[in-house]
């Protein structure tokens, strides 16, 4: 396989699973087991998170430029939602560092993977179920949300199926449970991609050192597309009330996976 078609490949893969509720991080593991899928290495996997960051970004553009501008302009909403998006991210970190280990070691096992497929799949099902509400963002929404993302660094635990489920199930209306899910995706996003860019490996693999510069544009151009194109996708199923499909998915996903390995 050449080095174009292998960026391609994780390109597309990396913009469709990294917001689709479905686990990027699960399907490598699964896919390392499965197809002999490997890490992309560490420049390939900085590009890709931000052609996939950008693509939130752009989706979200207006939602953004108008909380920066508000922030500036000292607006008390503006204010209340920065406080949430920060506070939001807080579970995560403390999760990561006080558990590093036992989470990395986590990422080898695809049985673990598997359960938590269907931990993710039982999850997004019980959203059908979630009646209509149309409330806001307040702190502890969003504090109840970042714990749901806290568990989404564990590999099968959809980030994006469990913070919408979570503000869904805590009462902020579907658009606005995308909305926050995505835009308090960017720091940990951006956090993630300064993390492997500082801890870059100097080994001489393909991903590493020969993916030219032109590839890795190449990649996270591809990977900011179909990412834009997922989250408009998602948007507009959890419009229809179909998002509890991509439960459907991961349960039977997560079977297959303790049942064939």
């Amino acid at each position: 396989m050449s080095d174009a078609i292998r960026v391609l490949i994780l390109s597309v893969l990396q913009g469709v699973t990294e917001f689709l509720p479905v686990s990027s991080s699960g399907h490598l593991v699964l896919g390392k087991h499965l197809l002999g899928l490997e890490s992309p290495g560490t420049r390939l996997e900085v590009a890709l998170h931000v052609g996939t960051m950008l693509s939130v970004m752009v989706f979200y553009r207006k939602a953004i430029i108008g909380l920066v501008k508000g922030v500036f302009a000292r607006d008390k909403e503006s204010w209340r939602m920065a406080i949430n998006l920060a506070a939001s991210a807080i579970p995560a970190i403390v999760f990561y560092f006080l558990f590093r280990k036992a989470i990395d070691e986590t990422f080898e096992s695809t049985r673990f993977v598997g359960a938590a497929l269907i931990f993710t799949g039982v999850v997004l099902c019980a959203v059908r179920w979630v009646s209509g509400k149309v409330g806001e963002v307040t702190l502890p929404r969003a504090i109840a949300t970042g714990v749901a993302q806290a568990l989404a660094i564990l590999p099968g635990v959809s980030r994006s199926g469990m913070t919408i489920s979570a503000a869904r199930m805590t009462g902020v209306a579907p658009e606005k449970a995308a909305e926050f899910s995505f835009l308090m995706s960017l720091p940990l996003i951006a956090g993630a991609t300064l993390k492997e860019a500082l801890h870059s490996s100097p080994a001489p693999d393909m991903a590493q050192a020969q993916v030219s510069l032109g590839l890795l544009v190449l990649g996270a151009a591809v990977a900011g597309i179909i990412g834009y194109a997922a989250l408009s996708w998602l948007v507009r199923i959890l419009r229809g009330g179909q998002f509890w499909w991509f439960g459907v998915y991961c349960l039977i996903a997560g079977s297959l996976a303790l049942a064939l390995l």
